[in-house]
């Protein structure tokens, strides 16, 4: 399993919440930033650079080891955590 999973969310996003809830039935540990709940030159900073792994913004934006995966894809999501 990679050492890292980091998650840019938003608080609102029904997406965001059921990647959240499917890690947390994984066992999964992860880190995640709900990017709407920031505010000045740290939410500037986040956005900059969700922007650089996902062009498009969207979210949940996540990074599993090296692997960026846009949106709540399951299958995506347990070949990067080697399950």
């Amino acid at each position: 399993m990679p050492e890292s999973v980091k998650m840019y969310t938003l608080s609102t996003c029904s997406h965001c919440k059921a990647t959240k809830r499917f890690m947390n039935e994984l066992n999964v540990p992860y880190e995640f930033t709900d990017v709407d709940l920031l505010t000045g030159d740290e939410r500037q900073e986040v956005i900059a650079e969700v922007t650089r792994l996902n062009p498009n913004r969207s979210f949940p934006t996540i990074i599993i080891g090296e692997r960026i995966i846009v949106g709540f894809n399951e299958k995506a999501i347990r070949e990067a955590l080697g399950l």
